[in-house]
């Protein structure tokens, strides 16, 4: 467990998150890689309160977001349907979609407008991205400024199959109309290579040259002032602003909520109660050969771990 000051006096025991500083650069990092750092509260708000945290450091001029263990982040942990976010989406017992909307789109405490603080920071971050970055996931990921991926990463969106739909949105704004098109139809997983030679992330490098590298890119960054770092980063910002990012952001959660809530969804999660996870999504992937289906040369490489 880590503490931080969020605001000058005020403590913050993280449970699920690892936050330090070395100089100018802050490193975020998800902590729970025995569960391939899914997202179960609170992860959401303690990232924020990171973010927060660093944005408020006068000594830091760059962040870093990566996670420990074997994985980036394997998304949203649906294990048993969504019960760890009952309060804010179900009226006794039974799925309220008014609750649901209401909370997923609220900017002060969505758990998507949460991890959108990478992007509201005027400080510039880099997203370190290894193993799996699936999901919800990928969806935080794209939020960042720069993208760097190990070459074996899995990058991707299996909700687009069954159970939800884009979240950030990011997907859309990083990729062109081709593209953009074809991965929120099919949900396929790209490789931290293929996702960088389609434009969805900065670079991909192989594993073992991944953490030097996202080091290097953010100690070049933290040798320009700061304030020319807040106004580059302001003017991209608000150019995909004016596109429509927020009314994407706020439609996204929305379907989300209804995704998961159609017969087709429900009957998903029934079957992963009883049959157990890994049989739903391996009929879900079978088709597109990924994700869990995917051969051991298609998938990460278990072996490459980020020491917290």
């Amino acid at each position: 467990m880590f503490a931080v000051h969020a605001d000058p006096g005020e403590a913050v025991d993280f449970e699920t998150l690892l936050y330090a500083t070395e100089g100018p650069i802050a490193t975020v990092t998800f902590n729970r890689p025995d569960r391939l750092n899914t997202i179960v509260p609170p992860v959401p708000e303690e990232f924020e309160a990171a973010i927060r945290a660093a944005t408020d450091d006068g000594a830091v001029k760059v962040i870093i977001v990566r996670g420990a263990g074997r994985s980036f982040c394997a998304g949203y942990d649906f294990g048993g349907g969504f019960r760890r976010w009952d309060e804010h989406i179900t009226t006794e017992g039974r799925w309220d979609p008014g609750k649901d909307f209401a909370w997923a789109t609220a900017q002060l405490v969505a758990p998507t407008q949460r991890f959108m603080s990478m992007w509201r920071t005027p400080k510039p971050v880099i997203v370190q991205v290894h193993g799996w970055c699936v999901g919800g996931g990928s969806d935080t990921a794209l939020c960042g400024d720069l993208v760097i991926a190990s070459e074996d990463a899995r990058i991707g969106t299996p909700y687009s199959r069954m159970w939800g739909a884009y979240l950030s949105g990011m997907w859309i704004y990083r990729l062109g109309l081709t593209k953009a098109k074809e991965y929120a139809l099919t949900g396929k997983a790209l490789s931290g290579r293929e996702a960088a030679d389609i434009g969805l992330i900065n670079e991909a490098v192989p594993f073992d040259r991944l953490e030097a590298t996202v080091r290097q890119r953010a100690e070049q960054l933290a040798s320009i002032p700061s304030s020319q770092l807040a106004a580059m980063k302001l003017v991209v910002n608000h150019a995909y602003e004016a596109m429509g990012l927020a009314g994407t952001q706020t439609l996204g959660p929305i379907l989300d909520g209804l995704m998961r809530n159609t017969p087709d969804a429900l009957a998903f999660i029934e079957r992963a109660a009883a049959e157990g996870v890994g049989a739903v999504v391996a009929e879900r992937d079978c088709p597109f050969g990924d994700y869990s289906q995917a051969p051991p040369d298609e998938q990460p490489d278990p072996s490459h771990v980020i020491e917290p």
